[in-house]
């Protein structure tokens, strides 16, 4: 029988990080988040796991020792939110000095009491080249100070069997080895259409009785503007007296059936069904994501989109978690 290899969750949302390493085996340790409805949600998919829930920055060296016992600590994964892009580097300050991101600080303190055989954070794709790449080399030195070996790669989670574009970074950093391990993605990019048009076909303001899908209840103004974009299409098809004038260019989209989604984020509801006039629900936002469909939501709709658009989609983990497992075997 093979050895059970343990994790630590930090920042674990709804759970997508935790289901991938769950899927391969991994035994939870405990999973430690903040936000109310996301804590929810990971208690209801996650019943026998420890949450922990608390800001990473008033858990203390003592609650983390009692938290972990005896027990050794294989894994630890994470992806700390990080807001200072447009801060760090402009008026000569360090990616790590600014106060919005001493969640990643945090990581690393809680990296440092613990000491796990491997650490893994997952990022934007943004953070690997931010300022001229300093903010990538100041995480990579934070754990070369203590005694880890660490690569960094971005991955895209379309070549893991999600149909979805989306492009994150991954740091592997190990204290066993110096061969850190990335997955090699290769599988043909799924379209949108192959992983939700078996779905009920509802309708704008309907319901259905499968959990989280739900269809917003758009405004006639809404369904009129969108009405004019055909599968695949952009604003540029509503009529420019109607036509929105500003915002976000990844809005006011339809998806098209046959490539893989666009990224999902924590809030998609001006871009729309390939063929129906509404934005996704929840549920199909969660498809795209590869949660399967008794994994439930808690909370409002929009809580929900967050928690799914926050996530790591589950096959992607799970594909970082069987080279996690091989480096732990080769370790």
């Amino acid at each position: 029988m093979s050895k059970k290899y343990s994790y630590i969750d930090l920042f674990c949302g709804a759970g997508g990080f935790s289901k991938g390493f769950e899927i391969e085996g991994f035994e939870n340790i405990f999973a430690l988040d903040s936000e109310y409805d996301f804590c929810r949600t990971y208690q209801t998919n996650f019943p026998n796991h420890t949450l922990v829930e608390k800001k990473i920055e008033d858990v203390t060296s003592t609650e983390i020792i009692e938290l972990v016992g005896k027990k050794e600590v294989d894994v630890i994964i994470g992806g700390p939110p990080c807001q200072g892009f447009s801060m760090a580097g402009n008026i000569g300050r360090k990616f790590l000095d600014d106060p919005r991101n001493k969640l990643f600080t945090e990581m690393v303190r809680i990296v440092e009491i613990v000491k796990p055989k491997i650490v893994v954070i997952e990022n934007v794709a943004r953070l690997y080249t931010h300022n001229e790449n300093r903010s990538r080399n100041e995480i990579i030195n934070s754990f070369h100070d203590q005694g880890y070996n660490i690569d960094c790669k971005i991955l895209n989670a379309v070549d893991y069997n999600v149909p979805q574009n989306r492009r994150r970074v991954f740091f592997i950093a190990s204290r066993i080895s110096s061969d850190i391990k990335f997955p090699d993605g290769k599988s043909k990019p799924k379209t949108i259409k192959s992983a939700i048009d078996n779905l009920p076909l509802i309708k704008s303001g309907q319901s259905s009785l499968i959990p989280n899908h739900v269809a917003m209840n758009h405004s006639e103004q809404m369904l009129c503007k969108m009405s004019f974009i055909k599968n695949g299409g952009d604003r540029s098809a509503i009529p420019k007296n109607i036509r929105p004038k500003s915002g976000d260019i990844r809005k006011y989209i339809r998806y098209d059936s046959e490539k893989p989604a666009v990224t999902i984020t924590g809030d998609m509801r001006k871009v729309f069904h390939y063929k129906l006039n509404r934005a996704l629900t929840v549920r199909e936002l969660a498809r795209i994501q590869t949660f399967e469909d008794d994994f439930n939501f808690e909370g409002k709709s929009i809580s929900q989109q967050q928690q799914v658009g926050n996530a790591v989609p589950p096959l992607l983990a799970r594909a970082v978690a069987k080279k996690i497992k091989e480096m732990l075997q080769d370790g």
